[in-house]
């Protein structure tokens, strides 16, 4: 291994989108309609950083990371560009988008061939980067530090040099032990490392002492896995349904000494890139695809849902943007609001009503909408609409909605006859369905004595929306038009006026939103009627209007109540998005997924407070070894701070299965910590169960900092040895971190 090359170099040496944007170029930076400046931007070295600079001054230096870019955009597709460009301009414009909340870059390049460079070169490395196997990100991490450690550039590492470059990894050693180290490498005692020595520095430092034990343990053919060896290992560890030829395709996949592959062996290298893979993680790879029964009703799912998806930051002064649309919808969001009302020139706007937060035009998101709505998942997309506009633009929205959504748009019932319950997903895969106000039932659809409904007459039926009812009700009982009454099919928007009645009075698309606190009373205090009205309708619950900073509130005791569409703040990076992104891990990331049968049966006797006997009870004895973790991110920038991990596991479900526990703290390592600490959860109802791995930087002064997450379904964990991979708190991979434990699921006696 060459310690200065750069795998992405060297993978993509000779390309020529490469070669350009390591070269660079000037581009216009767009902020506004009068701030537009010319920057220089270029790929450094590494191929994993941005560097960009102002053509006045050669102070202003500015670097981003390419794991920081979530998408690379061609054309005019975000706001700023829409706003402050010309549509001539659409061929030379491209935008970057970042992760979490920070500022897109609006650029415009010189011609429409420089921008396609600049596009596709970016995206081939950022894919390239995302390939990468775990070792060769591990290798980039410490060698792009050894190179940044190497302050006077001369390729060879001074004892000074190696203490600087373990504190930016996040390990801090007594200077015994990094004198020790030293010498150990510094086999030309010459007093600095290079070549070959930087070279055996790294392998000490990259060696897993946990994973030796382990493979030495296993390894019984002249010190290497044979193929039996290994199917010993994934029948008696890893808990696998696996045969010999099982361990023959594995040697065969990632075993990367080509003697020992030829020899159907597998090295401990190979054994450790196994481990990194699918194959090796916790979350069960059958899960990724999708696995449920996709043809029930559509009320039977748990569906992936936003609240007041406009905004991209908090309720009150926030940007509205078409992009945090499109953000949730490649999260597999499947419901998402739209906050309409009345704009200029006859055009419909959407924002938060009587609020600062900024307006986007209601017919830019429908099309965003339709462009991006079936990249992630291929099945239905609720639009969720909180009407305040007058008629006419009602009737423009209608408009808009079936001419930009074209036959993709539910506009009548599936069948010639009325139905009497909802279509499946399968059904409705590529299409959207309306949510809204209609001004006469279904049935009089299919009826030949259908009424004549006058707009002008009928006024909008207030539904249970709290904040969302105080906005409507300043809105004067608003006329509702027929054109947008009539494309609401599946999704009628009524008043809860209790279960009796809902299940008297109103049809099975007749469907209530509830404020958190009064699903949350309902949730605790009537958990079973609750579950039995979820049945047959659909209930949306959204967040309390005094949620003004975006927060989110736990979903878990809503999806316990065996409510459809629990709608979150997408936008806001907290734990009640993460087991969110959990649930929704699972079943191909369709935002589907299939309720347990007893949140299914009309009749069911299933309580999550009281836990009365039934077939919701699966006793689970879970048994945890947290052992070790790798290449901890730093929690603060400071040179010398290095994080004091410790690990919790937290189980959310039913009342009596949620629960924490937490190891002990490891002091100044975030490189390799271990704990080897042992925990054991008895589950009750492991189908609503999931479990969330949190890493913090403990601090006896203040409350401890996040560093990585994970959450999964309880019913996705996979046995035996397991590598947990990590999240930021906005949902995104840590490239190089990770968590390895030891997982055991046993029927509890």
């Amino acid at each position: 291994m060459d310690s200065n090359g750069i795998a992405d170099k060297q993978y993509l040496e000779g390309d020529k989108d490469l070669q350009f944007l390591i070269n660079g170029g000037d581009l216009l930076k767009v902020r506004s309609g009068s701030w537009k400046k010319t920057r220089y931007f270029k790929l450094q070295e590494d191929c994993k950083t941005m560097w960009h600079e102002s053509k006045k001054t050669l102070k202003s230096k500015n670097t981003f990371s390419l794991d920081d870019i979530e998408a690379v955009r061609a054309g005019r597709q975000t706001e700023g560009l829409r706003k402050h460009t010309e549509e001539l301009e659409d061929g030379r414009a491209f935008s970057i988008l970042f992760k979490g909340r920070q500022k897109n870059l609006d650029l415009i390049a010189s011609s429409e061939e420089e921008a396609k460079k600049w596009v596709n070169g970016l995206e081939k490395v950022i894919s390239n980067m995302n390939n990468l196997t775990p070792q060769k990100k591990t290798e980039h991490w410490i060698y792009s530090s050894i190179r940044k450690a190497d302050k006077n550039l001369d390729n060879k590492m001074s004892p000074k040099e190696l203490k600087s470059f373990l504190q930016d990894i996040n390990i801090d050693v007594d200077e015994d032990y990094a004198e020790m180290l030293f010498e150990k490498c510094d086999q030309s005692k010459c007093g600095f490392l290079e070549g070959k020595e930087i070279e055996h520095f790294y392998k000490i430092l990259t060696q897993r002492e946990e994973i030796d034990v382990i493979y030495k343990e296993y390894a019984k053919t002249d010190g290497l896995m044979s193929a039996a060896d290994l199917l010993n290992f994934l029948l008696n560890e890893q808990r696998e349904d696996a045969s010999l030829n099982d361990g023959f395709q594995l040697i065969e996949k990632y075993e990367l000494d080509e003697n020992a592959k030829a020899k159907q062996q597998m090295t401990k290298d190979g054994f450790l890139m196994y481990l990194h893979q699918p194959e090796g993680l916790i979350f069960n790879p059958a899960h990724k695809s999708v696995y449920q029964d996709m043809k029930q009703p559509l009320n039977h799912y748990f569906i992936s849902s936003s609240h007041n998806t406009y905004l991209l930051e908090d309720q009150l002064k926030g940007p509205s943007s078409t992009e945090a649309y499109i953000k949730a919808l490649l999260k597999g969001c499947r419901c998402v609001e739209l906050d309409c009302w009345d704009g200029s020139d006859g055009e419909p706007v959407i924002y938060h009503g009587y609020t600062l937060t900024s307006k986007i035009l209601f017919k830019d998101v429908i099309k965003a909408i339709k462009e991006y709505a079936f990249k992630t998942s291929e099945y239905p997309v609720i639009l969720s609409l909180e009407n305040h506009c007058s008629v006419e633009q009602q009737k423009t929205m209608a408009q808009l909605l079936t001419s930009i959504l074209g036959s993709a748009l539910v506009t009548k019932p599936l069948g010639d006859q009325m139905p009497t319950h909802f279509p499946s997903p399968e059904e409705l895969k590529g299409r959207f369905i309306v949510k809204g106000k209609r001004l006469n039932k279904l049935e009089d659809t299919f009826s030949d004595e259908s009424k004549a409904i006058n707009e002008d007459s009928v006024t909008e039926e207030e539904d249970d929306e709290g904040d969302e009812e105080d906005r409507e009700k300043k809105s004067s009982k608003l006329k509702f038009a027929k054109e947008l009454s009539d494309i609401v099919i599946y999704c009628k928007s009524v008043p809860f006026h209790g279960f009796e009645d809902s299940r008297d009075k109103q049809s099975f698309y007749e469907m209530a939103s509830f404020k958190e606190g009064k699903a949350v009373k309902l949730a605790e205090e009537s958990a079973n009627d609750y579950i039995r009205h979820n049945t047959d309708k659909l209930s949306r619950i959204y967040p309390a209007g005094l949620r003004t900073d975006s927060s989110n509130y736990n979903p878990v005791p809503l999806w316990n109540a065996g409510c459809q569409i629990v709608a979150l703040n997408f936008q806001t990076p907290c734990p009640e998005m993460n087991l969110n992104q959990g649930l929704f891990l699972q079943n191909g990331q369709t935002g589907y997924i299939l309720k347990p049968s007893y949140l299914r049966d009309q009749d069911t006797e299933f309580d999550p407070i009281t836990l009365t006997k039934g077939p919701w009870l699966k006793r689970k004895s879970l048994h945890v070894m947290v052992i070790s973790a790798q290449q901890l991110p730093k929690v603060s920038q400071r040179k010398s701070s290095i994080v004091d991990p410790i690990v919790k596991v937290q189980i959310y479900g039913v009342p009596a299965d949620t629960t924490m526990v937490e190891t002990q703290y490891i002091e100044n390592n975030g490189f390799n910590p271990m704990w080897n600490e042992n925990f054991q959860f008895d589950v009750c109802v492991p189908d609503l169960a999931l479990v969330r791995f949190l890493i913090e930087d403990y601090d006896t002064a203040t409350d401890n900092e996040f560093i990585g997450q994970y959450t999964l379904p309880f019913n996705s964990l996979k046995s035996g040895y397991r590598h947990v991979p990590l999240l930021t708190m906005n949902g995104d991979l840590l490239s190089s971190a990770g968590l390895f434990v030891h997982i055991m699921v046993m029927d509890a006696e």
